[in-house]
């Protein structure tokens, strides 16, 4: 914002309506909310704000209205294609005092949250009541900002993406106005999907308050389970003939050697760097033993150089940790660097070409890098290592990006299955939906006139 004199105009009517404690221009606080996990240029907001109710939402919508501020709602900063960071200044609205658990209803298999709480507290919550939420994205993200990224990860080839699970959200428009996307029944056929509109949309059209959710039983018996083999292409088509057999498959994750190299170096493991699948089994004790006999015989044909299973908790979480700390062993081997994590989706059919194009690309950039993806639903990330000064390697890991996302929209994919598009993949939106971005601009308009929720993200 240039106008210091309207800045401080709009903060002094923001602590009208918040304790002044709750409005803040520290800087430290302003650097905290510049910048995501990914690596994007950082860009300070003019004032961050930190609201304990939806009705103090409310009203910071109609101040941002009102002086025609721009306006981020934040979550945890753990996005990964600058959709939090405010290119533009403006408000920031950090979540971090609405994290309340509001209402388990076991019953129903539902639980009512606002958006601050984080996937690690939700667990610590729904366990008391043999329940757990079934998204795991691997950052202990908040519950708002994976719904507005429309986040997945290991789980979602069992029980599905965030936006399967969300049943209801409370919404604050542009205007200030408050409405509800769904309700509590288990299906409906009344009117327009909303859920589905604002699951994803990165706070371009509004900030959610809270979030009513689906939750599930935790399962009887749990299995894990890491197969190696000797090429992707192997590894890849027994994830297609386990999910053809019908076997319940929770988790099936494809490591490649690289990243593989990079885990043993960070988790202190000494896993053989070759393709290796990451498996869990959900279900009960005697159902999964005629399972994992069937997965061996599978594998087996598949040309598997060997599999090991673990049932014991302390080992499958190991195990688990592993993988969800690819990125961060990547970051920790390669110090005074920034990562480039890009997600593209496919055809599970297309994968396992996917995956090799993606290696080459790498290489030929003569980046550092490794492959990591969740097989069972075609979604894959390359964790890219580079010098965010250093334009030469900006430019080839851009070049990599490039790539992989042009296979992936040649064959029929998406540009992103679960990082959202930010910025970091705006460019891509007209080639992947072609005619139906202008409804997408048309939906944006009408509800966000002023263009202040999160401008510049997903539509220019």
């Amino acid at each position: 914002m240039q106008d210091t004199a309207k800045r401080m105009e709009l903060v002094e009517a923001l602590q009208k309506v918040l304790a002044a404690d709750r409005v803040t221009m520290n800087e430290t606080i302003l650097e905290q909310h510049s910048s995501d996990e990914s690596y994007h240029k950082a860009h300070l907001p003019d004032v961050v704000v930190f609201p304990e109710n939806t009705a103090e939402v409310s009203e910071i919508m109609k101040l941002a209205t009102y002086f025609d501020m721009p306006v981020v709602p934040y979550g945890y900063g753990s996005s990964l294609e600058a959709s939090v960071i405010p290119h533009q200044g403006g408000i920031t609205i950090d979540f971090a005092n609405m994290a309340s658990v509001l209402e388990v209803r076991e019953n129903d298999f539902l639980v009512r949250v606002q958006p601050g709480v984080t996937r690690s507290q939700l667990e610590k919550e729904l366990k008391k009541y043999g329940l757990f939420f079934t998204v795991d994205p691997g950052a202990d993200a908040t519950l708002g900002g994976m719904a507005a990224t429309n986040a997945s990860g290991t789980t979602s080839v069992k029980y599905g993406i965030m936006r399967d699970q969300v049943r209801d959200l409370e919404v604050v428009l542009a205007d200030g106005s408050i409405i509800h996307t769904g309700n509590l029944a288990e299906k409906s056929s009344s009117g327009y999907n909303l859920n589905g509109l604002f699951v994803g949309s990165e706070g371009t059209l509004g900030c959610f308050t809270e979030l009513t959710l689906k939750v599930t039983g935790i399962p009887e018996h749990i299995m894990a389970a890491r197969a190696e083999f000797s090429t992707v292409d192997d590894a890849v088509n027994a994830v297609i003939t386990i999910i053809q057999a019908g076997i319940p498959i929770a988790r099936v994750e494809l490591v490649d050697e690289e990243a593989i190299r990079q885990m043993n170096v960070y988790s202190d493991t000494t896993y053989r760097e070759v393709p290796t699948l990451f498996l869990e089994l959900h279900g009960n004790e005697a159902g999964l033993q005629h399972d994992v006999q069937f997965m061996e015989e599978i594998v087996t044909d598949m040309n598997c150089r060997q599999i090991e299973f673990e049932t014991d908790t302390a080992a499958r979480n190991k195990l688990w940790e592993a993988r969800h700390h690819a990125a961060y062993a990547f970051i920790h081997n390669h110090p005074g660097r920034k990562q480039m994590v890009t997600d593209v989706c496919v055809p599970i059919s297309e994968l396992a070409g996917a995956v090799k194009d993606a290696r080459k690309a790498v290489e030929a950039s003569g980046l550092s890098g490794g492959i990591v993806g969740h097989v069972g639903d075609g979604n894959y990330h390359i964790l890219l290592m580079l010098d965010p000064n250093d334009s030469i390697e900006v430019e080839k890991a851009n070049k990599v990006n490039e790539q992989i996302v042009g296979y992936a929209l040649e064959r029929g994919g998406t540009c992103t299955g679960e990082h959202g598009v930010g910025t970091g993949k705006q460019k891509y939106q007209k080639q992947e939906h072609g005619d139906a971005l202008l409804v997408m601009r048309k939906i944006k308009r009408a509800l966000d006139p002023d263009d202040i929720l999160n401008p510049g993200k997903i539509i220019e």
